[in-house]
């Protein structure tokens, strides 16, 4: 009997705001929110942008004034809206309109002497090159001569052709709310978003591992891109050619498994399994697809599962846009000339299933915390959803690498008939939706739609409610199913599908026979939709498809599996753990709560471990780990 992996915890930062308690997703549908909806959505984005925060029982604004709540929160509401979502690449990143770069000249002396210039004795370079005639100039200088000229490379600025991302909200530092220590900007936002994910939980993590053996826990986690600035492989490459040093930590902070690295050493002090499995834009996927079937064949009974994705530095965006994948701002502007328009909208600057001119890049760190059906009935965690399957094809042979092929139809088609097997044809046929890959290129609006047209057509769908969560936050790359996931869990919640509000209409090679794309907010209810297939396109023919099942779903499946009665006992440790997240949520829309960072606490050698044939035992451990191992080939042995 398979165990049911659920969502019991969910947690994040995207340009949206944080994810646990549904407030990024609350963004992305702010115009329909009302009373204590918005008001809540508006403290824990001012609260972020280090625009308000609660003082002994006082609020008060960002220099800490004391500030009447309502009517400071009304005028901050354009402030909030501006400084969140797509919109124009802000200059605490980087400064687009000045990248440093260098550009390739040669010095060449006159006819009537040789090209002269005074240095330093340290700034010679070790090998001097041949012709050079070095003599002292005084002061600590040198003069050299150089009689045929001299290749340099001499400093330059550039503008970058695009300016749109969904950077994280204008003011939030990730690397101010813990001893960051020079960590790449990717982990920095691990920390953060894993962090809201485990408080988010409402449940101890000790109480966790009070309940569970430390082998029966699995963390998956990382990056498609791996970890590109200077704090990272970014500065392990450019450093030398920069004239700096590498640091000791450029190459090992680099590595693309990092994130789950972190959480294991300094969230969790997990001892269970861990890893990463990259796979360009369906990375996360490809993670949850490990993660459950770890808790579906009973190896493990907890897994945390994420992405982090920090792309938005000079060198991404220009490698993506020579690939012609970016839409940038002569392109953009193009696509609105018809309006008189003579500025980019970086607002809408991805338009999914529209008129389009190629994608736009995003950062999210995105982590959500999974759990069997009996693991959750134990501790009463909340049921946000379930992991009904998630499916993995590639293209085969490939004309290009970074061009669609016929994975995702293989993927779509295995979930759709995932989902008919769970909540039957008439649950198929009415109550699912898609969370489209939806990236804003013109490849992609042809390619996506047809698949997705062809799949409604063969399983009987007249008119499929497609969503595209991209047209808000941009591309996150490894973490765009993540922040998938997480708008799919707020619909849930509040039950409004977020619309492709910068697609004003659809284009006219978009396959719609069967599709119904929302152009509009669509208001369904709570339980009006019984799953939704998250789809992923990734390059190199990475494709994936996940049939998540809705909270209401899941809890009448663990009725028939469980009975009544142990449902009656859930519900009552249950107000426990909600009342616990709950106190966390306003903890954090007043600003007084803080990441979790364990740095050298706890570490464990050799002497907290008991070794024996039967059992490893660990200090400190309540339950040992089993030596008492299956064989899968008993029938193959003596």
């Amino acid at each position: 009997m398979s165990r049911l992996p659920l969502v019991i915890g969910f947690g994040g930062i995207n340009s949206a705001g944080r994810s646990s308690s549904h407030h990024a997703y609350r963004r992305l549908i702010m115009d329909t929110l009302s009373g204590p909806d918005l008001k809540e959505t508006r403290c824990s984005l001012a609260s972020m942008m280090g625009l308000l925060r609660e003082n002994q029982g006082e609020w008060q604004d960002g220099n800490g004034q004391a500030v009447e709540l309502d009517s400071y929160l009304e005028r901050l509401d354009p402030i909030l809206r501006q400084g969140t979502l797509i919109r124009k690449l802000e200059k605490n990143l980087f400064d687009a309109s000045a990248i440093l770069c260098h550009k390739r000249s040669e010095l060449r002396p006159d006819q009537e002497r040789p090209l002269s210039f005074q240095l330093k004795r340290q700034q010679l370079p070790n090998e001097i090159p041949l012709g050079w005639q070095i003599s002292e100039a005084g002061d600590g200088l040198l003069r050299v001569e150089v009689p045929d000229g001299l290749p340099v490379m001499l400093p330059d600025q550039r503008t970058l052709p695009v300016t749109s991302a969904g950077q994280l909200p204008s003011g939030f530092d990730p690397k101010a709310h813990y001893q960051s220590r020079n960590h790449p900007r990717g982990l920095q936002l691990t920390v953060n978003g894993a962090s809201d994910a485990i408080q988010s939980l409402g449940i101890a993590w000790e109480e966790v591992l009070e309940r569970l053996p430390p082998d029966q826990i699995s963390v998956y986690a990382g990056s498609s891109m791996s970890q590109l600035d200077y704090e990272g492989n970014g500065g392990l490459l450019q450093a030398r050619l920069l004239g700096k040093r590498v640091t000791s930590k450029q190459l090992p902070l680099g590595f693309a498994e990092m994130p789950a690295d972190f959480i294991n050493a300094y969230l969790l002090g997990n001892l269970g399994t861990t890893g990463a499995n990259v796979a360009a834009c369906a990375t996360f996927l490809y993670n949850l697809r490990q993660a459950m079937r770890d808790i579906r064949s009973g190896s493990h009974r907890m897994a945390i599962v994420g992405t982090a994705e920090a792309p938005l530095t000079p060198e991404i965006i220009d490698g993506y846009a020579t690939m012609g994948a970016l839409v940038n701002d002569e392109a953009l502007l193009a696509l609105d000339r018809h309006k008189g328009r003579t500025t980019p909208d970086h607002r809408r600057a991805c338009r999914p299933f529209g008129n389009n001119a190629g994608f736009t890049l995003g950062e999210s760190a995105q982590f959500i915390v999974l759990c069997d059906d009996k693991l959750a009935l134990e501790m009463g965690a909340t049921v946000h959803g379930a992991i009904n399957d998630v499916f993995v094809n590639a293209d085969g042979y490939k004309k290009s690498i970074s061009s669609p092929g016929i994975g995702n139809y293989i993927t779509m088609a295995k979930a759709a008939a995932a989902t008919r097997n769970v909540i039957g044809d008439e649950g198929l046929q009415q109550r699912s939706y898609v969370q489209a890959h939806g990236t804003g290129t013109p490849q992609n609006r042809t390619t996506e739609s047809h698949i997705l047209d062809e799949v409604a057509r063969t399983w009987g769908i007249n008119k499929w409610p497609v969503a595209a969560l991209k047209s808000y936050i941009g591309h996150s790359l490894a973490s765009a199913s993540a922040d998938q996931l997480m708008a799919s869990l707020g619909v849930w919640k509040y039950g409004v599908i977020p619309g492709i509000l910068s697609t004003e209409a659809l284009a006219d090679d978009v396959h719609q026979e069967h599709l119904d794309f929302l152009l509009a907010h669509r208001d369904v209810g709570p339980t009006g939709m019984d799953a939704v297939l998250i789809n992923a396109k990734g390059f190199g023919g990475n494709n994936a498809t996940a049939s998540i099942l809705a909270p209401h779903v899941a809890m009448q499946m663990l009725e028939r599996r469980h009975g009544k009665a142990a449902m009656k006992h859930y519900q009552k440790r249950n107000e426990i753990v909600c009342s616990n997240t709950a106190t966390y949520d306003e903890a954090s829309r007043k600003g007084r709560t803080g990441v979790i960072y364990r740095f050298d606490q706890g570490v464990l050698d050799g002497d907290a471990v008991d070794l024996s044939r039967d059992a490893v035992r660990i200090r400190g451990r309540e339950h040992d780990i089993s030596l008492d191992l299956e064989n899968p080939y008993a029938d193959m042995c003596d």
